[in-house]
């Protein structure tokens, strides 16, 4: 199956990163290369990509399509939040940008054998890295009901959290979970009779939920936003492309803090926190798909592009 994915608000993250010809540059979930591809198209034979991905098929792909750039192509199979590590493992202090494109790959919802998706009933998987050890399907079989609504309801912000897991703990008692489509079949056992016919899958939150859970996806965001700062150039750029509220806040308060000079309480006379601003909100308000993208592409629908400037 060959790796596509179609890179979401293309021209406004290569407009965000404000591309300098012969800097140094970082694409942190790299894909099918869509973002990429334009990142090197910008840099001479001074300029350096970085391309990092955990899945080694996006990599494979990627070291192909990349491919006679001018620039000098560096590419990682390694979790964007251990940015700091293969940074010093390059020899390389600084950079000039970093886009981060947050989520699921096209390629790896629609590629069956992955398990991610539940409109095809295949085996659970859900790992980003198919070399790591825990996937959806221990952690389903495994996790306690307690662990299991815990999850459902803070990363799928699923409100039949409990009742879901519930109903996973009782019917793998019978027999292993194994299945997307089993376990889809569950999630709609535990809901409401009329959510079943409102429109789109009632499973949605919860495999959301497995999926960030599989691949850490939330610790690795807050982790690589303490790191990027320390490794920009004044004048370097952050681009991130958030899929659902969670991530969204995460970004959205790191900026907000990172923004701000003094986070005293408002009622102190005087600051005592010397709390320094070390970035500069590009667009204040978020930025969405247009009506035009969103109807050619509709997976960039719940898209939300922020970007800020290291001062």
């Amino acid at each position: 199956m060959e790796f596509k994915h179609i890179p979401i608000m293309l021209s406004e993250c290569i407009e965000g990163l404000n591309i300098k010809s012969d800097g140094v540059y970082v694409d942190g979930t790299i894909g099918g290369g869509g973002h990429s591809i334009e990142i090197a198209k910008r840099l001479s034979t001074s300029g350096t990509l970085i391309g990092i991905d955990k899945d080694k098929e996006a990599i494979n792909t990627c070291r192909t399509r990349l491919e006679g750039q001018k620039c000098k192509v560096i590419l990682v199979q390694d979790d964007f939040r251990n940015l700091n590590k293969i940074l010093q493992g390059l020899k390389i202090d600084k950079i000039d940008g970093i886009l981060l494109d947050l989520g699921v790959s096209s390629y790896q919802i629609d590629n069956s054998e992955r398990g991610f998706s539940y409109s095809k009933d295949t085996k659970l998987d859900m790992r980003m890295n198919t070399s790591q050890s825990l996937d959806a399907k221990q952690i389903v079989n495994t996790y306690s009901e307690e662990h299991l609504a815990k999850i459902l309801f803070e990363y799928g912000e699923e409100s039949f959290a409990r009742r879901i897991a519930k109903n996973i703990v009782a019917s793998r008692i019978k027999k292993p979970i194994t299945t997307t489509g089993e376990l889809k079949e569950i999630v709609e056992k535990s809901v409401p009779s009329y959510l079943l016919h409102k429109g789109g899958s009632v499973a949605k939150k919860t495999f959301q939920a497995l999926r960030i859970e599989t691949n850490g996806e939330l610790d690795a965001l807050s982790e690589v936003l303490l790191t990027i700062i320390d490794h920009l150039n004044t004048g370097g750029r952050i681009c991130i492309i958030t899929f659902h509220s969670l991530e969204d806040r995460i970004v959205k308060d790191f900026f907000k803090l990172e923004s701000t000079n003094c986070i005293c309480d408002k009622s102190f006379p005087v600051c005592v926190c010397h709390h320094v601003a070390r970035l500069k909100l590009i667009n204040k308000k978020v930025i969405v798909p247009s009506k035009k993208e969103i109807k050619e592409n509709k997976r960039s629908s719940s898209s939300k592009l922020r970007i800020a400037e290291r001062i």
